[in-house]
């Protein structure tokens, strides 16, 4: 399909996403929209949907989607800048599901930062998730952050990781944003490594009790992402200028790196970012390229939640020839079974429909199965309808008083 005639097709059915999600809303969220009179005390009565309800929405909602619409819905994308109109227009245009707030997108105070989220939120009936790396630290998009972070936490106990965690989260959510990269699951002891400083603890029992500590913390503000899996501790190597490998057997990755993971997952973190690194005895292509290290987390793990890749431009700036196409590299990513794709270096306001029609196109050929999209489609738009139905709880606050 012709450029502007796929741009048509996508910005065309928001409407028609619209009526489907009005038509298809769960009986729990019906209950909901009304408050309830009968109460002697005039009390206001709210029942969240349950995960079946939703599930069966965002099913009802993807089915009424165009491919090129499920397509897009799987990207989570990224411009520069702080201007609310022109983010706006980036995300009616392209229909992408998700954007990742880089320092670039961040303005000096949280009042102007709500003002940008407002924006991106173009439908608050189905919002984008909106993304932040907000670890802290080494890795911090809100100066405003002073909370605690892997830098002292990783000699702390559970308690206060979880306590800072907490705060955090609350920070990013008050700025209207759902989901935070921020909960780094690497095991890293050695200090030579470019994780060590920002992972949560130097043995695999101390890391996992922090790291489930963190999703605990996280869980009633925000969307908590464990990164990078299966763990960049093992591979020596910054996987933003190459692909880190290692020789790990799968059954030593279960006794070490593993157990952050496992712990996470089983906390409740709702989305799992896959590393651009390999570990050779497991699958010689990198886990965010591997079916075998999906299969793993969704049936050895039990993980059920979103698997988003690592930032897509990290694999071009590998070198390695095979890598240098980011279109190749999100088809690719969708069959290994992510649910989303991210793309953040080398990205400009084309990447990200580049990258969806590529998608599409996949689908199209046969070279991408239709079942693999819908299904990832499925997930994505089911933590969006998480994010709507929590209301006006991971959307930009008008006024908030300070994080203690």
């Amino acid at each position: 399909m012709p450029r502007l005639n796929r741009a048509f097709a996508i910005a065309s059915g928001m409407a028609a996403l619209s009526t489907a999600l009005a038509l298809h809303a769960s009986p729990a969220a019906e209950e909901a929209s009304w408050l309830s009179s009968a109460a002697p005390d005039a009390s206001v009565h709210v029942i969240a949907a349950d995960d079946e309800s939703t599930s069966r929405t965002a099913e009802d909602i993807v089915a009424a989607m165009s491919v090129e619409q499920r397509a897009a819905s799987v990207v989570m994308g990224h411009v520069a800048g702080t201007d609310p109109d022109r983010l706006a227009a980036y995300m009616r245009d392209t229909g992408i599901g998700g954007f990742i707030l880089m320092g670039a997108n961040v303005p000096g105070d949280e009042e102007r930062l709500r003002e940008i989220t407002a924006a991106l939120t173009v439908d608050q009936s189905l919002p984008p998730l909106l993304a932040i790396d907000q670890e802290g630290g080494d890795v911090t998009r809100l100066p405003w952050d002073g909370f605690p972070s892997s830098l002292t936490l990783k000699s702390a106990t559970p308690d206060e990781a979880e306590q800072a965690f907490s705060a955090r989260a609350a920070l990013v959510m008050r700025s209207g944003i759902g989901v935070n990269f921020g909960i780094v699951a690497d095991v890293a002891p050695d200090r030579a490594s470019f994780i060590h400083r920002r992972s949560l603890g130097t043995t695999p029992s101390e890391t996992a009790d922090r790291v489930a500590a963190a999703v605990a913390g996280e869980a009633p503000g925000v969307l908590s992402t464990l990164k990078h899996f299966p763990g960049h501790g093992a591979a020596p190597g910054d996987s933003h200028v190459g692909i880190p490998r290692t020789s790990l057997s799968r059954d030593a990755w279960e006794r070490t790196d593993g157990r952050p993971f496992v712990a996470g997952v089983e906390a409740g973190a709702p989305l799992l970012m896959f590393g651009h690194l390999a570990y050779t005895d497991v699958d010689d292509a990198p886990a965010s390229l591997s079916p075998e290290w999906h299969r793993i987390a969704r049936e050895d793990l039990g993980f059920d939640g979103v698997a988003i890749t690592d930032d897509l431009g990290m694999l071009q700036a590998s070198g390695a020839r095979s890598l240098r196409d980011p279109v190749r590299n999100g088809v690719r990513a969708i069959a290994a079974g992510n649910d989303m794709v991210l793309t953040v270096m080398f990205s400009d306001a084309r990447t990200a429909p580049r990258i969806a029609a590529g998608i599409a196109d996949a689908v199209a050929d046969g070279s991408l199965p239709a079942e693999r999209l819908d299904d990832a489609a499925q997930r994505v738009m089911e933590l969006r309808l998480r994010i709507a139905d929590a209301g006006g709880a991971m959307l930009p606050c008008q006024v908030c008083e300070p994080v203690g």
